[in-house]
Parts: C-alpha cells; sequence; structure tokens
C-alpha cells in the first residue's frame, strides 16, 4: 500500500511563518490609519490608547521572536528560511517533466501478488503502449517468471527496494544494500541494468537521493496518483487520473489492485482519444542536462 508523501514536512512551519508575517502586516497597516486624530484625543484617552499600545506591542515582539525561531528551524537539512524565501537546499526527486508533447509515462509498483500482471501486460499490448514496474526484491524472488514476462513484453524495469522499508529510517549503508540487492535479483533475471528507482511510500530524504545519485538511478515519484488501492472503481480510477493528468505526467498505478484491469483499459482509451502519446518513464525523462525545481518538475537545460 503505497502512502503519498508529497508534502514536505517543512511547509506547516513556512504556513504559520506567513500566517504570522501577515498579521504583523495588517496590523502596522491598522496603526497607520489610526494615527489620523489621534493627537485630538484628550490626555486620559491618550492614556487609554497608550495602555493598548503597550499591550499590542509586546503581542508583536513575542510574534517577531517566533518569526525568528521559525526562520531558524530546520527540517530535512533545509532551514524554513530557505523554503520561505525560496532558496533551500533539500534535494528532490523526479514528480513530472516539463515538455511541450502531449506524453505520458504510466508505471506500476509492485510489491504484493502478481495475479493481474500478466492482464495488464495484455491490455498494454492491446493499446500498443509502454510502462514502467517498479519491483520490490522479494516479489522478484516469488515470480521470476512474471519478471521476465515484463521484460519481455519490452516494459521497462525499476527498483522498489528490497524489502519495502521506509527509507528514511535506514543507515545510508542499508539504503545502499536494500537497492544494491534488489538490483541484483532484477539484473539476474533479465540481465539488464536497472536506471530508475521508486521510494516505498514515497518518503525520501537528502542521503537517500544521494545514495541513489551514487548508484547511477534516477529517483522517481509521480504527480497523478490513481489511489487504485484503495478499492476505487475502474471508473473512479479513470477519472482521477484524467482529470489531474498533463503534459509530463508520471502516473502511479499498482499491478494488483482490486480494479487495475478494467480501470486500466478505461484510463487508456481515454488518455489516446484525448491524443496522448503513453510510454515508460525513460522514454519521458530527460537522461542528461536537465534541473529539477523544488516542486520536483525536471526541465531540459
Amino acid at each position: 500500500m503505497e502512502i503519498f508523501y508529497s508534502i514536505k514536512s517543512e511547509f506547516w512551519a513556512v504556513s504559520l511563518l506567513s500566517t504570522i508575517l501577515d498579521n504583523i502586516r495588517v496590523y502596522w497597516s491598522k496603526m497607520a490609519l489610526a494615527q489620523k486624530g489621534r493627537y485630538s484625543k484628550i490626555k486620559s484617552e491618550v492614556g487609554m490608547h497608550f495602555c493598548v499600545i503597550k499591550s499590542k506591542t509586546i503581542k508583536i515582539f513575542v510574534a517577531m521572536v517566533l518569526v525568528m525561531i521559525l526562520l531558524a528551524v530546520s527540517f530535512n537539512g533545509s532551514s524554513s528560511a530557505q523554503v520561505f524565501f525560496g532558496y533551500s537546499t533539500r534535494k528532490v526527486p523526479i514528480y513530472n517533466v516539463e515538455t511541450e508533447e502531449k506524453q505520458v509515462a504510466i508505471s506500476f509498483d509492485a510489491a504484493w501478488g502478481a495475479d493481474k500482471t500478466q492482464g495488464i501486460l495484455d491490455i498494454l499490448k492491446e493499446f500498443d503502449v509502454n510502462a514502467t514496474f517498479f519491483l520490490v526484491g522479494f516479489w522478484v524472488d516469488d515470480y521470476p517468471e512474471m519478471v521476465k514476462a515484463i521484460d519481455e513484453a519490452g516494459c521497462e524495469i525499476g527498483t522498489h527496494s528490497n524489502t519495502h522499508p521506509d527509507m528514511v529510517k535506514l543507515s545510508k549503508s542499508t539504503m545502499k544494500s536494500e537497492l544494491e540487492t534488489s538490483i541484483s535479483k532484477i539484473k539476474e533475471v533479465t540481465g539488464k541494468d536497472v536506471k530508475l528507482f521508486r521510494a516505498p511510500y514515497g518518503s525520501y530524504n537528502n542521503t537517500l537521493l544521494e545514495t541513489v545519485d551514487e548508484l547511477g538511478l534516477k529517483t522517481i515519484q509521480w504527480d497523478v496518483d490513481s489511489l487504485d488501492w484503495k478499492g476505487l472503481s475502474a471508473s473512479e480510477i479513470c477519472s482521477r487520473i484524467t482529470s489531474r493528468v498533463k503534459n509530463g505526467s508520471i502516473i502511479l498505478m499498482h499491478n494488483n489492485s482490486d480494479n487495475i484491469l478494467e480501470g486500466l483499459r478505461l484510463t487508456l482509451n481515454r488518455l489516446k482519444v484525448a491524443g496522448y502519446k503513453i510510454t515508460c518513464i525513460s522514454d519521458l525523462v530527460y537522461e542528461s542536462d536537465y534541473t529539477i525545481d523544488r516542486n520536483g518538475i525536471q526541465h531540459k537545460n
């Protein structure tokens, strides 16, 4: 079961920071307006006003202290100030691709079960499209013949780790072992190199992305989640995907979800009618000379 972690943990602090700053701005705007006619007040009124101002000044001081604390807080290697002012050093995987071409990529995560995988391959062939399968190492152990069938169908295979852990909770050496072990298992069956990685649960941090880079892989997320694992009907899966897809989208599906076969068929038909070219991920992303912005959009330099 996949849980989408795309909302970055530091943004709660940035949101609170923005709220505090907005409140300070509104307060000082009101203070400026209140200056008009203030000196016409009698002495007693001025004294009362002074007490109010003093109380509000204390509140402003406390708010400013909170702002400074929030700006100094660090999340996953990036301070709130870096995120708020737009120069975060946090690494980001590829969520989608900036392209003028009407092209999208479909991907399937495979961790448990394989009953519907051949059916997926048959539907992909029926619509003459390709896709990427991200396989967990123990799935490769359990279904080597299906791994071979995916490869022989011309589909791309990436790693989804060896044991499907939350990778950010692992040490760097264990992260590397998870990747290398799963890659070795896939290559033993297909004889082909693995170029792509998708993190279990979509969970990542700088250490993981650096480890992936060191192994020569690209980390791939998604910008369109079918949520097929939640038991959505075929029409709901199709509607959810087609209402969110755009040029350069990477679509997430799962190989053994309840209604994946009919949902896939409806989705491919709708995308084809809309004029989209449907490919595997490596045929969509840029191989080199690119940048990834803080929203995970890959741009060609």
